[in-house]
């Protein structure tokens, strides 16, 4: 996966440790010097650019990226880069940081903005499961350890992508809660059509949560 960041300083620097170690590509984009400094994190590929001028993007390939974070410390910039990259290069999942409180209101899908949030730590957070498609997330663990709920979102590589919710054939002790899909939540039915996207909600026993794991990988 290709994640793009805007904006290098501290904030920037651990989002892309964190997406690096993670085994993904990343391209950070900085327009001040003082922070363009691609030894701190030499494993990521470093752009000295306006990110929110198109010219910049385009030379990025930021239509390649599959997420983007606005992740400087100004919220203007975070917004108009979140907007271009949404608007101009329909990139599919756009996590933006918020600096001020009071311009919480104004980062929505209006602006391009899938995911805002307002500290560092849960911006890295934010990040961690924009980039964790096809991946098992554990959300919490039931009292006395006697199950996890764990969430998947389906990718569009998945072989379930298109079909019938019944196909899914999970195995015994493991229940499928909810689906969440543009922010909705689905009631599970047999012929519910499952789409790429999908962000699937399941209660498993702890000692089969690795099986669930490998059965949820979802490659065709």
């Amino acid at each position: 996966m290709r994640v793009a960041i805007a904006g290098a300083g501290n904030v920037g620097q651990s989002i892309a440790r964190a997406v690096l170690s993670a085994g993904h590509k990343v391209l950070l984009i900085e327009r001040q010097r003082s922070h363009y400094r691609p030894a701190l994190v030499p494993d990521a590929d470093w752009m000295l650019a306006d990110a929110c001028e198109v010219a910049a993007l385009e030379a990025a390939g930021i239509e390649t990226a599959n997420v983007v974070i606005a992740a400087t410390g100004d919220d203007k910039v975070n917004l108009v880069f979140a907007l271009l990259c949404k608007t101009e290069f329909a990139v599919p999942r756009v996590v933006a940081r918020v600096n001020n409180p009071s311009n919480q209101w104004l980062f929505t899908q209006q602006w391009g903005v899938d995911v805002a949030v307002s500290t560092p730590s849960t911006l890295v957070a934010a990040v961690e499961e924009a980039v964790s498609q096809g991946e098992v997330i554990r959300l919490m663990t039931l009292q006395h350890g006697e199950g996890n709920i764990i969430e998947v979102t389906l990718p569009a590589a998945s072989r379930l992508a298109g079909r019938p919710l019944v196909d899914l054939n999970l195995p015994a002790d493991a229940a499928l809660l909810t689906i969440i899909r543009s922010g909705n939540l689905l009631t599970p039915a047999p012929d519910l059509e499952l789409r790429a996207g999908d962000e699937l909600v399941l209660l498993v026993a702890p000692q089969i949560e690795d099986r669930i794991r490998d059965h949820l990988r979802f490659t065709s």
